[in-house]
Order: C-alpha cells, then structure tokens, then sequence
C-alpha cells in the first residue's frame, strides 16, 4: 500500500496577486526578517529556492539558514522596512532598506530592491536582491523603534522620503 503523500505546505497570501495580497506579503516578509530568526524565515522559501543576494548565491533552505546567520551576526541591531513596488501573476517586486551597525559601532543605511517568483503554493522560490550600504552617523537612523516587528504607526519608505 502507498502511503499517503503530505499536503504541500501553502503560504498565504498565495498567486496570482493583487496589489492588496502582495502588499500583505511584502509585510509578513518584512515582520519575519524583523525577527532576526533564520529558521523562522527559511520556512516561506521553497526546499530548493535560489538566491542572488549581493555576490552570493544560495542554493536551498539550509544554505540561506546559513547566509542569514552570517548576515545577522555581522548587521547588529537590524531594522528593515520593504514596500511594494510592483505585481504581476507570481512575482513581487519590493524596494527596501535597513539601518545596522557592525561591531565598531558604524551605522549603515542600506538600499536595495528585490525581485520574487513564487510557487501556487505560496512559497517564495526565487529572490534577486541588489542592495548598496550607506554609512550614516548615528544622528542620521531613522528607525528607532524596539528591534522586532516595526510598529504598525511607525512610517514606511515614502513616508521617510527614502
């Protein structure tokens, strides 16, 4: 007797999407790399997901575990804020930025803009990020709200002018 098959995970909103349901997607994306938690975030990627991010290029759940492990060990005090730029179908385009500090104490303001496909199920299984660090002096953070989930009064992008 075969056994049952599991149900594939989903991860709503799912495609095709509208501006609201991508706008609602964008939003869980952000709150979950708010976190901080790679296991957390890994999980609304497809078990074979593919990468570009910067000049690395991971392949899979486990090896993007591990560049956000890098990435957050590095980027202290992480705070993002993404906004939707465009949708169509299954892809998302997104533009972003976050303030960090690296272990002397240097603040950055880095910028950049993603590009997601993703499954009917929901899941994200390709994202083309290009992103450029700014350094600012401490004074010049805009987000300074308590690390996690950025306060739903709190203002995005356009609204910072950025």
């Amino acid at each position: 007797m075969d056994s049952p098959q599991a149900p594939a995970e989903v991860r709503p909103p799912v495609p095709p999407f509208t501006a609201e349901s991508a706008a609602r997607k964008v939003r869980l994306a952000e709150d979950a790399w708010n976190s901080r938690d790679p296991d957390r975030v890994v999980q609304v990627y497809t078990a074979d997901t593919r990468w570009r991010n910067r000049a690395e290029f991971p392949v899979g759940r486990e090896q993007v575990r591990q560049f956000l492990q890098r990435k957050w060990a590095r980027e202290l005090d992480y705070r993002l804020i993404k906004e939707l730029w465009a949708c169509a179908g299954d892809r998302i385009a997104v533009r972003f930025a976050y303030e960090w500090h690296d272990d002397s104490g240097q603040w950055f303001r880095s910028y950049g803009n993603e590009n997601w496909e993703f499954t009917p199920q929901g899941l994200m299984c390709r994202r083309f990020a290009s992103i450029n660090d700014l350094p600012i002096q401490e004074g010049e953070r805009l987000y300074h709200w308590p690390l996690g989930r950025r306060p739903d009064d709190h203002p995005g992008l356009s609204e910072l002018g950025l």
